[in-house]
């Protein structure tokens, strides 16, 4: 059994505590927080044996092989590094980090390991986003000309919406595209096998000012105090934005990414237009991928694992019409993830379907030239890694 220890005890620490544990290869045996009493706290709830009051005690644990990196944006890059110092597996929320040279000094530290280094881009690993990619991998799409959509969420719709994400020395200089954009380009990469090498953004703050409720808020909370007493914050992080992009062989794509879009709670939808047809999906409805045709009637593809690709339909546990989701999707990726660790295989020798911090570090390459054609109003090229 693999002894696996999480850090972060917020809303995405048990979200990878649960699929963890669905998998029967590893075993949770310690979670730390930023404080003792919080730690403490979420052992006993989720029952785990060990708990510690910061990262560097956890990982002088000696039984644990693999660390989860579960915390807030700004001391992701602090973290991981030590993870990685400390000769253990790392698996990472995302984004990796908050600069481009972050991101190319975690790459190096990773380049040579024998660790397996994972990124949270769950949305690859959803059944009917690995049929998407298969599906293009073998030519049924034709050649691509053309990718489109965007993810568009309203959980900061109001102006009493607040959350840590807001503070750039938090969440870093962009929120909207850091935080969902990012998982839409990188899916987008993932199945279409292209990277994205030009961007043009527009990006916009609908609060330039928003009230923030004194005391701790949870993210995600829907608990409103019509007494509660606000601070007046400055923003300076979008709320929403368009982005053109430009793909390694000069295809084109456009995508929309929005936290202040009434009613849509978590709403990732990518079309892909090609040669031979085009396919959608929407992670609001998971398990269909509409085929669009030019001479013969559309179709929805649903997830049954009898109707899915060859190596794809292991991604569906359940017989057609069982609802599967987003925990699912979790599943697979760590399933992929602990598999590798299990199989003893390199990364640098085999490039697994999880994301690693190669990917991670692509991204966060893509956020800086996001913003830096939102400052300049020009096309900017996506840096190497």
């Amino acid at each position: 059994m693999i002894k696996v220890g999480v850090v972060g005890a917020g809303f995405i620490g048990p979200a990878h505590i649960e699929a963890i544990r669905r998998l029967g290869v590893a075993e949770v045996i310690a979670i730390a927080a930023h404080t003792q009493e919080l730690a403490d706290e979420k052992a006993k709830e989720l029952n785990i044996p060990h708990a510690y009051a910061n990262v560097d005690d956890l990982l002088n644990n000696p039984e644990i092989q693999v660390v989860h990196n579960c915390t807030p944006n700004n001391v992701h890059a602090e973290i991981n590094k030590k993870i990685i110092r400390a000769g253990k597996h790392v698996f990472s929320e995302k984004p990796l980090c908050m600069t481009l040279d972050e991101a190319r000094e975690l790459s190096d530290l990773v380049k040579d390991s024998d660790l397996v280094h994972g990124v949270s881009f769950v949305y690859r690993k959803f059944s009917m986003v690995q049929q998407s990619a298969a599906m293009i991998a073998d030519g049924d799409v034709g050649r691509v000309f053309l990718v489109h959509g965007g993810y568009f969420q309203d959980w900061m719709l109001l102006e009493t919406d607040y959350n840590w994400r807001v503070e750039p020395q938090h969440g870093g200089k962009s929120r909207a595209f850091a935080d969902i954009g990012s998982h839409w380009c990188d899916t987008v990469q993932y199945v279409t096998g292209k990277k994205i090498t030009r961007v043009f953004a527009d990006l916009s703050i609908a609060w330039p000012e928003r009230k923030s409720a004194k005391g701790v808020t949870s993210t995600f909370s829907a608990e409103r105090d019509a007494e509660a007493a606000y601070d007046i914050k400055s923003v300076s992080t979008e709320d929403f934005g368009s982005i053109l992009v430009m793909f390694e062989d000069g295809s084109r794509g456009s995508f929309t990414v929005s936290q202040v879009s009434a009613g849509r709670k978590n709403q990732l939808v990518m079309e892909i237009n090609g040669s031979e047809m085009s396919l959608a999906w929407d992670q609001e409805m998971p398990q269909q991928l509409w085929l669009g045709h030019r001479g013969q009637p559309n179709q929805l593809l649903s997830d049954d694992p009898s109707l899915l690709k060859k190596g794809v339909a292991s991604s569906a546990h359940y017989p057609g019409g069982h609802i599967e989701g987003w925990p699912d999707a979790f599943k697979n990726m760590m399933q992929e993830y602990y598999s590798y660790i299990a199989s003893g295989k390199r990364i640098q020798d085999e490039k697994p379907g999880f994301a690693t911090f190669l990917d991670g570090a692509n991204v966060m390459a893509i956020i800086a030239a996001v913003i830096e054609s939102n400052e300049k109003n020009s096309w900017i090229d996506v840096q190497k890694i």
